[in-house]
């Protein structure tokens, strides 16, 4: 028989795995698989209605991209390539391999006996505003509930945000629009050309991403017709489109868009060619697959201990105290347990002071969930202020970051490895404060239901 202090312990045990990230007591745990994993991530893949900018020597360079596309182990030159990415449409550079890449994660957890995803999505681009300025990355976060390792059977979107600029523009489940597809159900997205800022007030620019606010079947009804191609945008009107990039995992999207790959042999037949201003009917868009990869492999090049320098600069740098390595696909680890420094300020080797004075990833609030979700695009971006590494942010229980995982000396000096935020998709307009919860330590083990995808790699390079 049980005393009273052990029947307390119990109860108290069991109310601490009720914590959002941990399985319920009664409950046994479970993860996906690796290829359940992978396969939640290219169901829920976005689809991307781009504008295009292309005209005076400037063909191909709104396709997204990925990182070393050029082949040489370099990012600093990424943007000193990409100029050059009309040679390659007339057959330059047979070695470059453009491949449009998401980099993605995947964050899995189990909040009251359900499993949870929230998924990553960084579309990288290698040049913007015009040239001047390199790594643009911008990027789709969606949360998913209900998830039974089977996509499409039992779960839920709750919310998506979308990278405007600065900005973190969030919008619940019912406002959003997904093109189904039989083997995913993909969120709409449209995204401006790389050019840079024209008026504050008209000009959408520099990747900018947008919710697309027609439905999937206004986009099915006309896609294929010689009707103006064209997307309505939340906060704003109409907007042209010239590219459809689909996510080449998606057989049913793929097939429905009828997207090809970018190849030495189909890039002068993928390339828009055409102004932002320019309208095309439909069948006019050209159609691109994107592959999936991981942010994962990004983050190795910017660890102190390995070859940091080719790609960035020490400018501005970021302490993360790891549990586990980075691991690659084989397991391998690339980046050792420990409080390791990782360096974010990006390098261009084209220009004269070597920067543009962007970061990498790793320094992004978004990373870590950390930011402040916004009902609106402002015009001027800027209003990121939730302050969670700083641990002024708390969550909806009134918790900071250090609170959550029992290290408040962690604030204001390194992120924990599994440091994140996770949103309810409702937008709290108070400054030091977000409607959701900091994961509690341990929400990333397997016994309770986790897995931290961040630093995982899960597709074959």
């Amino acid at each position: 028989m049980r005393t009273p202090r052990a029947l307390l312990a119990a109860v108290l045990t069991a109310a601490a795995l009720a914590v959002p990230g941990h399985a319920q007591a009664q409950t046994a745990a479970w993860t996906l698989t690796t290829a359940q994993r992978q396969a939640y991530l290219t169901y829920y893949a976005p689809l991307i209605l781009k504008r295009a900018d292309e005209s005076s020597g400037r063909e191909g360079t709104d396709w997204l991209s990925n990182y070393d596309f050029d082949r040489d182990g370099d990012f600093s030159d990424n943007r000193a390539h990409w100029r050059d990415v009309p040679a390659y449409l007339a057959g330059a550079h047979p070695d470059w391999q453009i491949r449009p890449t998401a980099y993605t994660a995947l964050i899995e957890y189990t909040s009251a006996g359900t499993k949870e995803l929230v998924l990553i999505y960084h579309l990288y681009n290698a040049a913007d505003k015009d040239f001047k300025d390199i790594h643009d990355w911008e990027r789709v976060e969606l949360r998913i509930t209900g998830v039974t390792g089977d996509p499409g059977t039992g779960d839920t979107p709750v919310y998506a945000t979308i990278t405007d600029h600065k900005d973190h523009v969030m919008r619940p489940a019912s406002s959003l629009n997904f093109m189904p597809a039989g083997t995913g159900r993909h969120l709409m997205v449209w995204q401006a050309d790389g050019s840079d800022l024209d008026s504050v007030t008209v000009n959408r620019h520099g990747h900018e991403l947008r919710f697309a606010t027609d439905s999937w079947a206004t986009v099915a009804g006309r896609m294929n017709t010689g009707a103006k191609a064209e997307v309505d945008i939340n906060n704003d009107s109409d907007k042209n489109v010239h590219y459809a990039f689909v996510p080449a995992g998606s057989a049913g999207a793929v097939s429905a868009w009828g997207a090809q790959p970018i190849t030495g042999a189909t890039a002068g037949a993928l390339a828009a060619n055409v102004d932002d201003d320019t309208d095309v009917p439909w069948t006019a868009v050209k159609r691109v697959t994107y592959e999936l990869q991981d942010l994962a492999d990004v983050v190795p090049t910017h660890w102190s201990g390995g070859g940091w320098a080719t790609h960035w600069l020490p400018d501005t740098s970021v302490d993360v105290l790891l549990e586990t390595p980075v691991v690659g696909e084989s397991g391998a680890a690339e980046v050792p347990a420990g409080t390791q420094r990782f360096y974010t300020a990006s390098r261009d080797s084209a220009a004269g002071d070597l920067t543009d004075g962007r970061d990498g990833v790793l320094s992004k609030a978004w990373f870590y969930g950390a930011y402040s979700g916004e009902a609106n695009a402002d015009t001027i971006s800027g209003s990121d202020d939730f302050g969670g590494f700083a641990g002024l942010g708390t969550d909806s229980q009134g918790r900071t970051r250090g609170a959550a995982s029992g290290d408040p000396a962690s604030h204001g000096a390194y992120w924990r490895q599994h440091d994140f935020f996770v949103h309810t998709g409702v937008v709290d307009t108070g400054e030091r404060t977000e409607s959701g919860t900091w994961l509690p330590a341990g929400w990333d083990r397997p016994e309770n239901g986790g897995f931290d995808g961040r630093w995982v790699q899960l597709f074959a390079d």
